[in-house]
């Protein structure tokens, strides 16, 4: 008789549990492809597209992503390009950095991602104007989150962020260009000068400062006194404090990464307003947005 008057308490301890480990959806949360749909993986999910290239862009918005990350550079006649790596031969058949390439030479290459995914993949790096080309014929323009890698290391010491102003001009040539209204961008940057180029070349344009975790207070003081409304932050280092720090402090919070359920488990624990996600699938459905 004991043993079923225990019953009840046994199924809501159950339930409680259930319900503590299971992620609270949140209506607000932008949710983004990180560098489109993330990067080369084999299994849970198998993504074959290179990162920031069109298939992986065009994918995480067909999952139903309100967004996409990416990476852009300039290459060496001045065309800003999509593409992560700084050098051509660790994610391509190209060689040198892409400050040291062509626009033309950096749209022959083709993505190298090797076996298995060159055998499905045969993509070819666009230019961010071919980008938002594409983008202007959709029927809602998406977010767009630019990762600015301006550390150009094929530039001799001293000299690494030479071209950033440049950058920043033809980023805001092209966003004008095409016509991109000002809130559908977030530009990142680890730099406090580029903070003020990028204000000055792109009014209304949201500006977000990537901090490290290991060094978040300082970060976090920079941003403070840069003005800056937004951090970005790793999914691998965040935490609940630093999140909670941040909003303290009036800013929202973008949060880079994560794949698998636990990993998205505990970064919504620390309650991003964005997150730039390598599963856009994965992150919809536990959001209750479907993901197809």
């Amino acid at each position: 008789m004991i043993r079923y008057r225990l019953l009840p308490l046994f199924l809501l301890t159950m339930l409680a549990a259930c319900t503590a480990t299971k992620p609270v959806a949140n209506p607000k949360l932008v949710v983004l492809g990180h560098a489109g749909s993330g990067f080369y993986t084999p299994i849970s999910p198998i993504n074959f597209r290179p990162p920031s290239s069109w298939r992986g862009i065009r994918r995480a918005l067909l999952r139903g992503a309100d967004g996409v990350e990416i990476d852009l550079q300039m290459s060496r006649d001045s065309v800003v390009m999509l593409y992560h790596d700084q050098k051509m031969q660790d994610g391509s058949t190209g060689n040198g950095c892409i400050s040291e390439r062509t626009a033309a030479e950096i749209k022959q290459a083709r993505y190298r991602g090797g076996f298995p995914y060159d055998l499905i993949q045969k993509e070819r790096p666009i230019s961010f104007d071919t980008l938002l080309a594409r983008f202007s014929r959709r029927p809602t323009f998406p977010l767009l989150h630019l990762d600015l890698h301006e550390d150009d290391q094929c530039l001799p010491a001293g000299h690494q962020h030479d071209r950033t102003p440049l950058l920043i001009r033809q980023i805001a040539r092209s966003l004008a260009r095409y016509h991109v209204a000002p809130e559908k961008v977030l530009l990142v940057t680890q730099e406090g000068p580029t903070i003020r180029l990028a204000r000055a070349a792109m009014p209304g344009v949201r500006v977000g400062l990537e901090i490290a975790s290991d060094e978040f207070a300082f970060g976090l003081k920079v941003a403070k006194t840069e003005n800056v409304r937004t951090v970005v932050l790793d999914a691998d280092r965040v935490t609940p404090e630093q999140s909670a720090q941040a909003h303290a402090a009036g800013l929202t919070v973008v949060v880079f990464g994560g794949r698998s359920p636990k990993d998205l488990r505990r970064i919504l624990k620390t309650q991003p307003d964005e997150i730039e996600v390598d599963n856009v699938k994965r992150l919809l459905q536990m959001q209750g947005r479907g993901g197809k």
